[in-house]
């Protein structure tokens, strides 16, 4: 059959590919429930919903070599609790993936066989993921593997791989290995091997689905997705936190949480004053979120630490210091005249910037009752 006869013009998944899934134990609505949650994921236009369905289909799996340096594996952590799809149907419906330190079962020696040979009989075909920060000191001697350092080996494989991946902030910006006075010299994947074309996935850990989304789009159109200047898919690190956050309304109002535990916070209020980085931040955890789309740091009320930011352990911290500015409102702006600056446009609208100065103070006695209430 024709590619053109198994999907339809309006980007309809084929009863061919639908049948073939639920003969793998996947129901339609499971499959389909994917498909477009891969769509919506990489902003693409709803009718394309079966041309991803069909590459998914397509016997055209690339091999992976995943590699594992100066981290925490929690990035590893992540991958294998996705849910949409399972590990297991990453692993062996659409990725062959040869090597990954966690997840394999040879070690050693045979470990390492399995690495070259994927590295020789596919080299220039397989996608390389990177999980670590790279140690670029002293020729690298504070990260080896089979008796040859994690500089040396990044630099073999991604310099022959079809497409590279930094999964997480270690392999993306540096991470924390980075922080300074970073006595390793740690690096991402980017200055490592300079001129590779990487795409960075940074976040504490990865979002498994962005991770997925990004292999679906490489599926369907043999090409990593388009990046910003900092080499992060637009689609999943295209928007501000702020911009998408819950809490949003009650920063235009003017409405924060003072500390931990009061009642502003107990009530949802914002978290900047509490060192949210959420402003300066850009990443789809308001929208995509974690542990099967349940929750996210901020939702949980923890402000966000800006993770998937470059440097974030040196440019974020403290942690708990709300920022000086916020970008985007005027560089003299802090969150006090734009919080006091919208709650007046909205009561202007009743001729009262009194009236707004009273809602505030009522805000406030009514926050103040509750502490006493409880």
């Amino acid at each position: 059959m024709h590619d053109q006869e198994k999907v339809s013009q309006t980007g309809a998944v084929s009863e061919e590919i639908l049948k073939k899934w639920e003969l793998r134990g996947v129901s339609r609505r499971s499959f389909l429930k994917f498909c477009s949650l891969m769509t919506a994921t990489l902003a693409l236009p709803a009718g394309l919903m079966g041309q991803v369905a069909e590459a998914l289909e397509a016997d055209n799996r690339p091999p992976v070599i995943w590699m594992e340096f100066q981290g925490c594996t929690g990035d590893s952590e992540a991958f294998l609790r996705a849910n949409q799809p399972t590990a297991a149907e990453v692993i062996l419906d659409y990725l062959s993936i040869d090597y990954h330190e966690t997840i394999m079962a040879a070690a050693g020696h045979q470990a390492e066989e399995a690495k070259h040979q994927t590295f020789e009989k596919y080299k220039g075909k397989y996608i390389a993921v990177v999980e670590g920060s790279i140690p670029m000191a002293d020729n690298g001697v504070y990260c080896t593997i089979a008796g040859d350092s994690a500089l040396n080996i990044v630099r073999k494989i991604c310099s022959n791989a079809a497409a590279t991946i930094a999964v997480g902030s270690c392999s993306s910006y540096g991470g924390i290995p980075a922080a300074n006075p970073n006595p390793t010299g740690a690096a991402s994947v980017a200055e490592a091997v300079p001129g590779v074309k990487v795409v960075n996935m940074p976040g504490c850990p990865v979002n498994a689905d962005n991770l997925t989304a990004v292999i679906v789009h490489y599926l369907t159109f043999g090409k990593l997705p388009a990046t910003d200047r900092f080499g992060r898919p637009k689609f999943a690190y295209g928007k501000r936190i702020h911009d998408n956050c819950e809490r949003r309304g009650h920063f235009d109002a003017g409405q924060y949480a003072e500390s931990f535990g009061d009642a502003g916070h107990r009530q949802g209020w914002c978290l900047y004053k509490l060192g949210c980085k959420g402003p300066e931040t850009f990443h789809n955890c308001p929208t995509v979120r974690y542990n099967e789309g349940t929750s996210w740091p901020v939702q949980a009320g923890h402000g966000c630490i800006g993770c998937s930011e470059p440097y974030f352990w040196d440019s974020m911290t403290p942690f708990y210091k709300r920022l000086p500015e916020v970008p985007g409102f005027g560089i003299e702006s802090s969150v006090d005249k734009i919080g006091l600056a919208l709650a007046a446009a909205t009561a202007g609208a009743f001729a009262a910037h009194g009236v707004a100065s009273s809602l505030r103070k009522g805000d406030k006695l009514e926050a103040d009752q509750v502490v006493k209430e409880d």
